[in-house]
């Protein structure tokens, strides 16, 4: 099975291959077990979403081309079905983990248990718990006489039921029928206990347990019931109408998704072979289709909230979120940001401030405007919370929100609604173009002037992500920075004018051309024999134009680094080709997702930040900021973190082209756990302050 072709890794593949690293963090002994299960989830609801979107892409190009369609020289149906075929062995090595997980757990005393090996007294309980919690939500569809087969959601698991009637004829009446899975209710049931032991059972169990309470009124003499699972295709389509808004048609258009086409169907491998057909028929499923066999449960994706009934022995410690040394979130965030720039790292500091500087900036009498890019927000959103709080204040709050962020369609288009009933003035973004963008620019009057202060960021304004994502933001109070970023903010508003950038790289207009010259840069400095070096921190690269770009000045003797999470098509290592670009992936407790792109510059290095990767649509299809760190303590401080992410060697794996994921050993070097020293880092800077105030 080829995995490159003219130099280049497939990016289908080395997302799954991203993928099979978090499956790896399932496997790990190392990782505590009930850790191991939400690495379980994660990897089935990453599946789930690859699928949905990746996919389904695929699939489509292969059934709208006449011609065969060919990707880096794989026809698409060749492609789709050596993605099913590493999909099935993942699945069956997460059936074994879980296996595995699951005898670890009795161990340590706590038992997920199926409805036949229930007690007595449990037993009494799920009756109970079915009648009271279960039963009411439960939908139940019974699909012999119906003309048309219903339509299954890609969110929802179902029990695929069989009956068979008892009859006085030879032949045997068979009836069948599906039952919803709720997602309202948790997955988990946490069963009542006298002992050391705790039992789980999971909902489906529940059901299944309960099946005739629900068909009690048909004469059966036997059920049986099988879990099946269905994704469809996520690719939004709009109509031209051009009498609705945006809203409108994006909010049309999320609910025209449940009905798209399937892409995907998993199915409890136990199941009747007639039951299998009598369901693949009904939902017009193909065998060119992605047909899975899975275990007795799907929708894995539950195990990222499986209950962790006290038992934090069995998770990882939690690290507490550090201040920002000399940033209070007692005093004025503004006076403290007016004298110098400050850098948060989160998770390992506060995502508070970001929180308090919006805060203070509603209240502040001498704040006129706040203007900020939305993307992805939590559920209960303080950002929102705090943007309403400043529109009731009279400040001109200015939103541009994404819409098409992808499956936070309606969360955004709620909270869209939402923000306009309370006064704040929304911009849907620039047409074609998604505003990915992470802003924020307040403008504040003094002594009769307008003075300016704001943040830049690489992730997204969310206190949930911010939780388990790695990101840096910039607070700055630097003139030229946000007057720079205020004109994007212009740009938004009025699309047909390009502003001319002195300090941000602004995609789409400016990006790729900046990043070609800052590599040119480095290759006129390795051929001048000056030192030149390119350090690159991202979640992905896939652009092939920049990776011939990084393979130019790997060949002029410009040493790379990269430290890639997810798609790397850039092959690294390769004689005359690449053999002076390492690159590595470090899959851990944290999602790392900061963009930080250093450039060597003969000795004094440039340093960046980012909210884009080195992919074609970051570059060339939305608008995206890339900003420079002028901060000389900051430019120090993310060169240290860069450098204590490269020197990782127990999460961090090779990239290459053969996909192994091996794992990065560095000789007799004691074990090196990134994300731990660098929580200790920022610890370490709070303890030299402690010291020196002493």
């Amino acid at each position: 099975m080829n995995n490159t072709t003219n130099n280049y890794i497939d990016r289908e593949k080395s997302w799954l291959t991203f993928n099979a690293r978090v499956l790896q963090e399932a496997n790990d002994e190392s990782v505590p077990l009930l850790d191991r299960f939400r690495f379980l989830g994660i990897f089935s609801n990453n599946l789930d979403e690859f699928f949905r979107v990746r996919y389904a892409a695929i699939r489509r190009m292969s059934l709208e081309t006449n011609e065969t369609e060919k990707i880096l020289g794989v026809p698409a149906e060749q492609l789709l079905k050596e993605i099913t075929d590493i999909v099935i062995e993942q699945q069956s090595e997460s059936l074994r983990i879980l296996s595995e997980i699951e005898k670890k757990l009795e161990k340590e005393n706590i038992y997920i248990i199926n409805e036949n090996q229930v007690t007595k007294e449990q037993e009494v309980f799920i009756h109970d718990y079915f009648i009271q919690k279960v039963s009411p939500a439960v939908v139940t569809i019974m699909l012999n006489d119906l003309e048309e087969f219903p339509l299954l959601k890609d969110t929802s698991g179902y029990l695929a039921i069989k009956l068979v009637m008892k009859s006085e004829s030879s032949t045997e009446e068979i009836k069948y029928a599906v039952i919803e899975i709720p997602n309202t209710i948790n997955r988990f049931v946490v069963l009542p206990s006298n002992s050391e032991k705790q039992y789980i059972i999971l909902l489906d169990d529940v059901i299944r347990l309960n099946l005739n309470s629900i068909f009690n009124i048909f004469d059966y003499k036997s059920i049986s019931a099988h879990m099946i699972k269905i994704t469809r295709d996520a690719q939004l389509e709009f109509d031209s109408d051009l009498s609705k808004s945006l809203m409108e048609k994006i909010s049309n258009s999320v609910k025209e998704r449940r009905v798209g086409e399937p892409v995907r169907f998993v199915y409890d491998q136990a199941i009747g072979k007639d039951t299998l057909e009598f369901f693949l028929k009904g939902m017009n499923i193909l065998s060119s289709d992605s047909i899975i066999p899975g275990g007795r449960y799907h929708n894995r994706r539950d195990y990222m909230n499986f209950p962790h009934l006290g038992r934090y022995d069995l998770l990882y410690r939690e690290n507490l979120p550090l201040p920002v040394p000399g940033l209070s979130l007692e005093g004025s965030i503004l006076e403290r940001i007016k004298k110098k720039d400050y850098l948060l790292y989160a998770p390992y500091q506060s995502f508070s401030y970001i929180i308090k500087f919006l805060r203070e900036a509603a209240l502040d009498p001498k704040v006129a405007s706040i203007k900020i890019t939305l993307y992805r927000l939590a559920k209960n959103s303080q950002i929102v919370s705090s943007l309403i709080n400043a529109a009731k204040n009279g400040k001109k709050v200015t939103v541009q929100i994404e819409l098409q962020a992808r499956f936070d369609e309606e969360s955004n288009i709620s909270y869209s609604e939402q923000m306009q009933t309370e006064g704040i003035e929304l911009i849907f973004g620039v047409k074609g173009l998604k505003v990915h963008s992470k802003i924020c620019v307040i403008e504040r009057i003094e002594e009769g002037r307008v003075k300016r202060y704001g943040f830049i960021s690489t992730g997204n304004f969310n206190e949930n992500s911010a939780k388990v994502y790695t990101d840096v933001t910039l607070f700055t109070s630097n003139v030229e920075i946000l007057k720079d970023a205020a004109k994007i903010f212009d740009f938004f508003d009025v699309n047909y004018r390009v502003h001319r950038y002195k300090h941000l790289i602004v995609s789409p207009h400016y990006t790729r051309t900046r990043f070609n010259k800052l590599i040119d840069r480095e290759i006129l400095n390795a051929l001048s024999g000056k030192e030149a070096y390119i350090k690159l921190k991202m979640n992905s690269i896939s652009d092939f134009k920049m990776t011939d770009k990084l393979y130019e000045a790997s060949n002029a003797g410009v040493k790379i680094q990269l430290v890639i999470r997810g798609i790397c098509c850039l092959i690294p290592g390769v004689k005359g080709l690449s053999e002076n670009i390492e690159a590595i992936s470090i899959v851990d407790n944290y999602l790392e997702h900061s963009r930080i792109y250093i450039f060597g510059n003969a000795g004094d290095p440039e340093v960046y930040i980012s909210s884009a990767d080195f992919m074609t649509r970051n570059l060339d299809a939305r608008v995206e900021v890339t900003c420079p760190i002028y901060d000389e303590e900051i430019k120090k401080e993310l060169i240290e973190t860069f450098e204590i992410g490269w020197k990782a060697n127990v999460k961090a794996r090779i990239h290459s082209a053969d996909l192994l994921n091996q794992y990065r050993k560095r000789g007799d070097e004691k074990p090196f756990r990134a994300q731990q020293e660098m929580y200790n880092y920022y610890q370490n800077k709070l303890d030299v302050i402690a010291e020196e105030l002493q």
